[in-house]
């Protein structure tokens, strides 16, 4: 989301005469965009306004903006903390950033963190989308209402906002026409999207069978689901849509029912479990990736072997995992975590086994000819880059024309996280 925020907010200085610049060293304005998942984020802030100043020591000062969710989140105390800091501004205040840009003066601080979220996408829409990747991520909503125990999320997003069912159709079509194949709808609970339009309410599954329509579209993916909100409509897709990709990211965080409800996940394993094989009945080739927590306060080795039987049992082949990490101001925070070396452990043993199985997958597509959507050519590499519809990198030598193409590359290597192949001319090209 901080990919697809970033690029609406160069969309929008573009008004005022600004542009994006690969010259570090004469720059007028620097914008370091932030998350606030991990607390690594928030240093690499600090690290790297430190960089600019130490670059501008005998120059005139760049406007320095820090914007996203640590900005929302820790504004005055980052300005504090770093007084070279000019603008404070949250996610949900971008449409202002052209009027303080202009407006702006070095003597003074400015802090932006309204959740003005329904005014900001208000004005994104009135602004065209110019990114022409041929893999494009576009935001349906935003915010959550759900509260674990854990996350930041609702306290830096807001609550949860779905935009309009027709203004994202719209955008989807411009992507297009722009050059993109393949859309990743974002959300911070993209399945709990929900829009009324009079007397017609749309979900997920009508923006997807929508941009089934585009006719230059060829994949459809979305990404982050919370498994609430695994609605049968949603299920369905995966048998009724063409192009919604068989790979879903469905975060459960732990496999303990015990630990997700000291989380407030208010949902518990045997749901998920009946979610999954929901899903693989309507199409059997979908596979999962996952969200895990290890160490959470109150995690006995029970509850960790509780996870470790889930992974086992769905084999996921692509997951995240970290050792609970407290964010401020969230009832987690207050809690007594587990003791680190355990937990070191814990999720050294948890890694090993994720990624067993995610070789173990990519082992047995060696000598099989997959599908891939060419996205570019690796800089100052002879390779090209695509992905599946698994999501795996893959890499092979190719040409300029493949770009935007889906192609058949026969796989003869793999690691953990790349494919490696060439092109199967026994196969032909497929324009996209």
């Amino acid at each position: 989301m901080n990919e697809y925020d970033t690029n609406r907010i160069y969309d929008t200085v573009k008004n005022i005469g600004y542009f994006k610049t690969n010259d570090h060293l004469n720059t007028d304005c620097y914008l370091l965009n932030t998350c606030h998942i991990r607390d690594k984020s928030k240093e690499k802030v600090f690290d790297e306004i430190g960089r600019v100043r130490k670059n501008y020591k005998n120059k005139k000062k760049p406007i320095m903006i820090v914007a996203g969710c640590v900005a929302q989140a820790e504004s005055s105390e980052m300005i504090k903390r770093e007084p070279y800091i000019d603008i404070i501004i949250g996610p949900q205040s971008y449409h202002k950033i052209n009027k303080i840009i202009e407006n702006f003066n070095f003597n003074k601080k400015e802090e932006l963190t309204e959740f003005d979220t329904e005014d900001k996408f208000n004005y994104l829409d009135k602004i065209k989308n110019h990114d022409s990747k041929v893999s494009s991520f576009l935001t349906i909503q935003e915010g959550c209402d759900k509260f674990c125990s854990f996350c930041v999320v609702p306290y830096t997003r807001g609550a949860e906002y779905s935009r309009p069912f027709k203004k994202i159709i719209e955008e989807a079509e411009s992507l297009v026409k722009n050059g993109t194949k393949e859309i990743t709808l974002l959300g911070q609970n993209v399945n709990a999207y929900y829009f009324k339009d009079k007397n017609k309410s749309y979900k997920l599954s009508d923006l997807i069978l929508e941009l089934d329509k585009i006719n230059d579209l060829i994949r459809i993916r979305y990404t982050t689901s919370h498994p609430k909100d695994m609605t049968d409509d949603l299920i369905e897709c995966y048998s009724s849509s063409k192009k919604l990709m068989p790979f879903i990211h469905l975060p459960i965080q732990s496999g303990s029912d015990k630990i997700l409800k000291l989380m407030n996940r208010n949902h518990k394993v045997e749901k998920y479990l009946e979610t999954y094989k929901l899903i693989k009945q309507k199409n059997h080739n979908v596979e999962f990736s996952s969200d895990f927590i290890i160490g959470y306060p109150g995690e006995m080795e029970c509850d960790f072997n509780d996870t470790m039987n889930l992974i086992k049992e769905i084999k996921f082949i692509n997951s995240y995992s970290f050792i609970f990490s407290p964010r401020p101001g969230t009832p987690a925070s207050k809690l007594e975590p587990v003791d680190n070396e355990i937990a070191k452990e814990r999720l050294i043993n948890l890694q090993r086994e994720l990624e067993g199985h995610q070789i173990k997958k990519n082992a047995s597509l060696v000598n099989s000819s997959v599908e891939v959507l060419v996205e570019n050519k690796l800089k100052n590499q002879k390779n090209y880059f695509g992905r599946n519809v698994f999501l795996n990198s893959v890499l092979f030598e190719g040409e300029d024309k493949y770009i935007g193409k889906l192609v058949n590359v026969k796989i003869e290597k793999t690691n953990r996280n790349t494919l490696f192949g060439r092109i199967d001319k026994n196969k032909s090209m497929r324009a996209a």
